[in-house]
């Protein structure tokens, strides 16, 4: 008989409700909800006082709300499970009665600024590093939690919990509290060998640890839905499959041994599964993290900037009255006859939440003595050589790592769609590249969802039906040379 399951996905700029029914070894999709998902401002407050603006936030409740329209009226009557995953590293407070006690700051808010080095300078850097594994990042919950140590205080002191989103979610859903692993991995307040909190450094800091949850391994049941969360659907079982959608994603292909994943969206993470953490000297001076990933294996990888400086360009044209589709970016970027004009470092700070991204390009291009692009095709183009440029970077560093080459890149998630992108990634990289399934992180989520209901004996078994339910592309490198001699220019303009 088909069994159906309910997957949500929400990611930094919608959310989605995805109904998977797996019959006859194969899988189907339909998308039964979207919505869109944009942080809010907030003026005034504590981060105006500390000269860092409004503050930026998560708009929680009308995610619930938009959730609670599907399990109200779900597609089909009855499904097999439910299983919830969304972005890393932001937090919830709970209160102890169990209610939010303020929405969510986003990862792009400001107070952030300056707290990696004064976190670094009280817990160490090598210490962090020797015990969580993660890449350094202003976003890091680590970093978040601490700025709110020092300007909300009064606030931590009336919490009784501390979860990510889609442990907050899950606790909406079922009533159950708990921190599921792969997302606890991003906080980078996980001891990566002992999978437990690392509380020695919420002591170093000062930070409350009596706030952190119980931790649960993906494929856990959180529970049952409650009748206040859905009456259609209630009592069904919820699972956790890797609630970090970078996890999910990965968790639909096979990518150990010889392959290399690169999850390709707002932000780019580009790594291979391996067996165990790999945490040293050399991989923190590289700046890799090691993420969990499903079935006791870990996610050795890097955050690379993304298609968000796209997306940032692509939102600034429409404020001036210019809404171009990204199909007309991308056609623009192909008709685009000149190459290797004007090449960044899409991780530079600077791109990290400006107010204009268009300016804050052409001062790069300024600072590093190029042209600026003078169009949006030209724009597109510079951000698609640099990301693929600066894949190549973090592939050779990934492959120095590991001890061994990578043979392929297996592209998922929306940017597996970005056909220019993929064969820019196989040019400069001088490998093949295999794009698909688009639909990674809403496959990886069911995926959990079959192993934990039992539908599939193992996580092989599920990729395979993956595999055999979507077909990919395949892109092989046709300018390695030309992008080559191009690529030491734009390893001068690193800064990080």
């Amino acid at each position: 008989m088909p069994a159906d399951y309910l997957a949500f996905d929400l990611g930094a700029e919608s959310g989605r409700a995805i109904l998977g029914r797996f019959a006859n070894g194969l899988i189907e999709l339909k998308e039964v909800s979207r919505f869109p998902n944009l942080p809010v401002t907030e003026p005034g407050g504590q981060a105006s006082v500390m000269n860092y603006g409004s503050s930026l936030r998560w708009d929680v409740l009308r995610l619930w709300s938009e959730i609670r329209k599907t399990l109200e009226h779900p597609p089909v009557p009855r499904v097999e499970s439910i299983g919830f995953d969304t972005w890393g590293v932001d937090y919830a407070l709970l209160g102890e009665t169990g209610l939010l006690l303020e929405n969510p700051y986003h990862y792009r808010d400001r107070r952030t600024e300056g707290r990696v080095e004064e976190v670094c300078g009280i817990a160490g850097r090598e210490r962090i590093y020797e015990l969580t594994g993660i890449q350094f990042m202003p976003i890091n919950t680590l970093y978040q939690f601490y700025a709110a140590s020092r300007l909300t205080p009064r606030l931590l002191d009336a919490a009784n919990a501390l979860v990510t989103i889609p442990d907050l979610f899950n606790y909406w859903m079922t009533g159950n509290l708990g921190a599921e692993y792969t997302n606890a991995t991003t906080t980078q307040f996980m001891n990566a060998n002992t999978r437990s909190w690392a509380t020695e450094i919420f002591d170093a800091l000062g930070l409350p640890s009596r706030l952190l949850p119980p931790i649960f391994e993906p494929g856990a049941t959180v529970g049952h839905l409650r009748p206040s969360a859905s009456q259609a659907l209630a009592g069904t079982p919820v699972v956790a499959p890797a609630c970090h959608d970078t996890g999910s994603a990965v968790a639909a292909v096979a990518t150990q041994g010889r392959a290399a994943f690169l999850s390709s969206g707002t932000w780019s993470l580009l790594g291979t599964e391996v067996p165990a953490p790999i945490i040293g000297k050399r991989a923190l001076e590289l700046n890799f993290t090691n993420e969990g990933g499903v079935c006791g294996t870990t996610r050795l990888l890097k955050n690379i900037g993304g298609l968000w400086l796209l997306q940032s360009c692509r939102r600034r044209w429409a404020d001036a009255g210019h809404d171009y589709s990204y199909d007309e970016l991308l056609a623009a970027a192909r008709a685009e006859t000149r190459s290797f004009t004007s090449l960044v470092d899409p991780d530079c700070p600077a791109f990290h939440s400006p107010d204009n991204m268009l300016t804050e390009i052409d001062r790069f291009c300024a600072r590093t003595h190029q042209p600026a692009p003078d169009s949006p095709g030209a724009y597109t183009k510079a951000i698609l050589e640099s990301l693929a440029f600066k894949y190549r970077c973090v592939l050779d560093s990934l492959e120095e790592l590991i001890g061994y080459r990578l043979e392929e890149i297996r592209i998922i998630g929306g940017g597996a769609k970005n056909r220019l992108l993929n064969q820019f990634t196989a040019d400069a990289t001088g490998r093949p590249v295999i794009a698909g399934p688009v639909e990674a992180t809403a496959l990886g989520n069911l995926a959990m969802q079959m192993l934990a209901t039992g539908a599939v004996a193992s996580l092989a078994e599920a990729r395979a039906a993956i595999d055999r339910s979507f077909p990919t592309d395949r892109y092989e490198p046709q300018e390695a040379d030309l992008w080559s001699a191009h690529y030491a220019r734009f390893r001068q303009y690193l800064t990080c």
